[in-house]
């Protein structure tokens, strides 16, 4: 199987536990680059993180962002960010979780809440279960999906996800799919690897992560992103 792009997680993938970019991970996606293999962003963070990461990291591959709310890629769309869904029944689940918990649902809601065009976040200070017990009651519940990152909850739109949005970069850029090597660490990435051609989690990936991959590392975090990259696409091994 030739890879011909690659797509990769931020957090917990191609950075440490403490969120700080890994240098091997870097490094390996610029050789794959240098050989023409783009590497395509996928991750739950705002465009400008997720467009920041990729400029700086040297990946020319696109970005999806907010699980798929969003994605970006310079030269499509007018190079404009393109928004795929609404955050109509976002901010309904959001209202009527505040109206159940109250305001300790303020205080975990993140900071950059107010640039998030598809999403609603929460930091890990709340137990998953309460947000999921208080929504049991809200009317448009088949509508949103909670995720976790690993590092935050994120409230999303069940009409995205990475891997639709993945898919739908990967069409406009001429990128087939099944030539694509994903790689992740969270259950928020289990979407945007079932449309991958070859599925692969680094060595700290969750284990129902672990269970929908082809190749999992033997190395964690950026560790395993270069290894990954080495084995498949640089042939080093």
């Amino acid at each position: 199987m030739k890879i011909e792009a690659i797509a990769v997680d931020i957090d917990g993938t191609i950075t440490d536990s403490k969120r700080r970019l890994c240098n091997s991970a870097m490094e390996a996606i610029r050789q794959a680059e240098a050989i023409g293999v783009p590497t395509i962003i996928v991750t739950g963070n705002l465009v400008t993180f997720g467009y920041a990461t990729a400029t700086l990291i040297g990946a020319s591959g696109g970005v999806v962002c907010e699980n798929g709310g969003v994605i970006f890629k310079e030269g499509l769309n007018d190079n404009k960010v393109n928004i795929l869904t609404d955050k109509k029944y976002v901010d309904l689940a959001n209202e009527h979780l505040l109206g159940k918990i109250g305001p300790k649902l303020e205080k975990i809601s993140s900071d950059d809440n107010n640039y998030r065009e598809t999403e609603v976040v929460y930091y890990k200070f709340i137990d998953r279960e309460i947000i999921e017990q208080a929504l049991q009651d809200f009317e448009y519940l088949d509508k949103i999906e909670i995720y976790d990152s690993g590092f935050a909850l994120h409230l999303t739109d069940k009409r995205v996800n990475k891997g639709s949005s993945l898919k739908l970069l990967c069409e406009s850029t001429g990128i087939n799919v099944e030539n694509l090597m994903a790689i992740g660490d969270s259950e928020n990435d289990i979407d945007f690897l079932k449309v991958a051609g070859l599925k692969v989690s680094v060595a700290n990936a969750e284990e129902a992560l672990k269970d929908e991959s082809d190749y999992v590392c033997e190395k964690p975090f950026g560790y395993g992103v270069q290894e990954a990259i080495e084995k498949f696409v640089l042939g080093d091994e």
